[in-house]
């Protein structure tokens, strides 16, 4: 009864969010709390839920005070030179940006910790995809499944659960699991490198006139402005054709004063510029939004003048988060206005602290990885300092409090509505019948093939559990079913990671809705593009393993 139960109450929760009839936070408290009733145990709601929020609390307040952190980081410009140098890559091409996602995505992921990813990623990558008319579920789906192939390094949490589980090295589990983690993100970037010419198909490949290099186009730009120049005439972006003809597009806007993110909305005849190197003169009108329709005339000389998206908000209607007070994720679409991203002229930029700040987060990480305070209590003191020396007046720090209190409020109500879900399912005993049934399916003639087994069965039950769940509940029964066959614990171990691709955009999973947040993407929308394709590189991972001799 329990497992048809938990079997249903998952399946009900992912209908109702990928269809859109209910909000994420909405389903997550609603759902399990009927089906608690269902269970003859309503009497013990209040006591499961409780026990949920207070195993997920420390994870709460690591995500509240990591958000704030790496959110001043961003404003302060700790990470734009790596930005630059991602963008100047990705340039006009749509496939090169989805590429340029993955990378970046792998290279943050070295940190172990999602949120943090998702926040870089998404700050960076997010204008490029809203200024040439991308899909932002591509941006989030690959850059979720990048982080969840390194999610399985030793400090990500997987491999740990995994070595304290069955009792092992975590070296020994990691280690020789290394090639075939290469393989699954290998995978990863040959997928983005095929969604992105998917979207380059879809919208044309564009480019600038003479063949100049979008740097170059901002330097033209931002040197008269700088210099006290008159009106900027911008380059106009061009959308080419298959036939080979282009037809001209919105041009981009003047670089610093209405630009600014400060100034948003403020000031007529003028837009937001690209903010970074790489976006600079990258726009499409509204009239070559669609693909095949004919481009909209150029701007007169001497006017600067960019036209926003079609589908795009008027700034008004913008939720707080994306006006003015945020610079460092400015969104300023609106009627004759521009997308602002990392804005290289932000009011919070502190480049004489850069070599302290970034001092910091590298001495923050290693206590992470060494393990010398919780997570929760290093994100804690990191936030408080990196806000006491960049900004020492109480308003500014106030104001960039404030400038990051919506993510912060989102992915704490998430975490919190999801211990409503995860209490039920653990305190019911939902997730114990469930596992029981299913290591109880498994054929005898399987047995000697537990590693293999282990590695299919992870994908699903990452997904519907959390990692606590699985590797503290159901691997040692795994492992132990697969020692009565002479399957060796360590490639039982090392088979139940390969599922961490897929787990990554799991609902149980609080970094997911920190990307999903900030990407401003409906979760169902997410799931239904990453699900295929997350399973897909775990299967490759899993493939490699058995390939190499590893699982």
């Amino acid at each position: 009864m329990l497992t048809f139960l938990g079997f249903a109450m998952i399946a009900t929760f992912l209908v109702l969010i990928m269809m859109k009839k209910m909000s994420p936070i909405a389903a997550l408290v609603l759902i399990p709390a009927l089906f608690c009733v269902f269970a003859g145990q309503g009497a013990q709601l209040g006591d499961y839920v409780i026990d949920g929020v207070g195993k997920l609390a420390p994870t709460a307040a690591m995500l509240m005070f990591a958000i704030v952190y790496f959110g001043v980081m961003i404003d302060v410009g700790l990470f734009d030179p790596i930005v630059r140098g991602i963008l100047r890559f990705c340039k006009a091409d749509p496939m090169r940006i989805v590429v340029g996602t993955a990378v970046l995505a792998a290279i943050v992921s070295l940190d172990g910790d999602g949120s943090t990813t998702f926040m870089i990623t998404v700050s960076a990558m997010y204008p490029l995809y809203k200024r040439l008319g991308m899909s932002l579920v591509v941006m989030t789906g690959v850059a979720a499944t990048a982080n969840g192939v390194m999610n399985t390094l030793p400090w990500g949490g997987p491999t740990a659960r995994a070595a304290t589980a069955l009792k092992l090295d975590a070296g020994d589990v990691f280690v020789p699991m290394i090639p075939a983690l290469a393989a699954g993100l290998l995978f990863v970037f040959v997928l983005a490198y095929v969604l992105g010419l998917k979207e380059r198909r879809r919208l044309g490949p564009l480019a600038l006139p003479g063949g100049r290099e979008p740097a170059d186009a901002e330097a033209d730009r931002l040197a008269p402005a700088a210099a006290g120049a008159g009106p900027v005439t911008a380059a106009r972006a061009v959308k080419v054709k298959p036939s080979g003809s282009a037809g001209s597009a919105g041009s981009a806007g003047s670089a610093g004063s209405a630009g600014s993110a400060g100034s948003a909305g403020k000031s007529s005849g003028s837009a937001g510029s690209a903010g970074t190197a790489g976006t600079a003169g990258l726009e499409r009108a509204a009239a070559s939004a669609a693909p095949g329709t004919p481009g909209a005339p150029a701007a007169p000389t001497g006017t600067t003048t960019a036209t926003a998206p079609a589908d795009a908000p008027a700034l008004a209607e913008a939720p707080a988060s994306d006006r003015a007070d945020a610079p460092a994720l400015a969104d300023a679409d609106g009627p004759g206005g521009g997308f602002q991203g990392l804005d290289p002229h932000r009011a919070t930029l502190r480049p004489r602290l850069y070599w302290f700040n970034a001092g910091l987060t590298v001495a923050l990480l290693t206590a992470m990885i060494m393990e010398l305070l919780p997570i929760p209590v290093l994100f804690l003191l990191g936030a408080a300092l990196a806000l006491t020396v960049n900004f020492p007046h109480m308003p500014d720090q106030k104001a960039r409090i404030a400038a990051h209190a919506d993510n912060v409020l989102n992915v704490a109500g998430m975490v919190f509505a999801a211990a409503v879900f995860t209490g039920v399912l653990t305190g019911t005993g939902m997730v114990k019948e469930m596992a029981d049934w299913l290591v109880g399916a498994i054929p005898e003639g399987m047995g000697p093939h537990m590693a293999l087994v282990t590695g299919l069965l992870s994908l699903p039950l990452t997904y519907f559990m959390s990692n606590d769940g699985f590797y503290f509940g159901v691997l040692p029964v795994l492992a132990e079913a697969g020692a009565a066959h002479g399957v060796s614990p360590l490639e039982i171990a090392r088979a139940s990671l390969v599922g961490q691709a897929l787990h990554m955009s799991s609902p149980l999973v609080p970094a997911v809705y920190v990307l999903v947040g900030m990407a401003k993407v409906e979760f169902g929308d997410h799931t239904r593009f990453t699900v295929k394709w997350a399973a897909l590189t775990s299967l490759v991972v899993l493939g490699a393993g058995m390939l190499f001799g590893i699982i």
